[in-house]
């Protein structure tokens, strides 16, 4: 039976785009695949320290490991299991101010720790990651920042083939803030557009993986 496993990492609880999106896709999953596995891991709900990181990393080095240093890698083995254990990934990927969400960068960070996810490894090859982007404003072609985004490249090479190895389908969101902001009046109705090509979007790829284990 396959299994399907979350992230979220928004901070916006029930005014986050990414985790109405990714509910979408998971409802979706559930009435293609009923009695599919799942898991889940909201990183704002149980948050990953920075300073864990640093103690995962220098184990890697360390002739003896300190209780701390110990406590960081079993969790990283941790983290690393329960993304190993799934074939299919979705995962919230919101953008705060040109970058990614600081709780799913560290949450990368501690998977890069374990000798499973180590340069070379392509420990996801075989299973299919489904990002769920989301910036407020645009960057797309034409739009006045267009060409600052860096991030949506980093999670893609790093889950994609060249990094991680899985197969890799994108679902990005912009204008998120117009519905709240003063300065984007204009941009409403487009961002109305955008978010429901998300859903059908969503919606369309949790069916069709869903649809690799019947």
């Amino acid at each position: 039976m396959r299994t399907l496993y979350r992230i979220d990492s928004s901070i916006q609880g029930d005014r986050s785009v990414t985790r109405e999106i990714t509910d979408e896709f998971e409802r979706a999953w559930s009435a293609a695949l009923p009695g599919g596995l799942f898991d889940r891991r909201d990183l704002t709900a149980t948050p990953l320290s920075p300073a864990t990181w640093a103690d995962a990393l220098a184990a890697r080095e360390a002739a003896e490991r300190t209780p701390r240093q110990q406590t960081a890698v079993d969790l990283a083995a941790r983290l690393a299991d329960e993304l190993l254990a799934a074939d299919v990934i979705v995962i919230g990927a919101p953008l705060y101010n040109w970058g990614p969400s600081g709780h799913l960068k560290c949450w990368i960070d501690m998977l890069w720790t374990d000798p499973r996810f180590a340069p070379r490894t392509y420990p996801l090859t075989g299973k299919f990651v489904v990002l769920v982007v989301s910036r407020g404003g645009g960057a797309s072609p034409g739009a006045p920042q267009e060409g600052w985004d860096h991030s949506v490249p980093f999670l893609l090479h790093t889950f994609g083939g060249e990094v991680f190895g899985a197969d890799v389908t994108l679902i990005e969101t912009e204008l998120t803030l117009a519905e709240h902001s003063p300065a984007m009046p204009h941009l409403r109705e487009k961002a109305v557009q955008l978010r429901t090509r998300s859903h059908a979007l969503a919606a369309e790829a949790g069916t069709a993986l869903a649809g690799l284990a019947a």
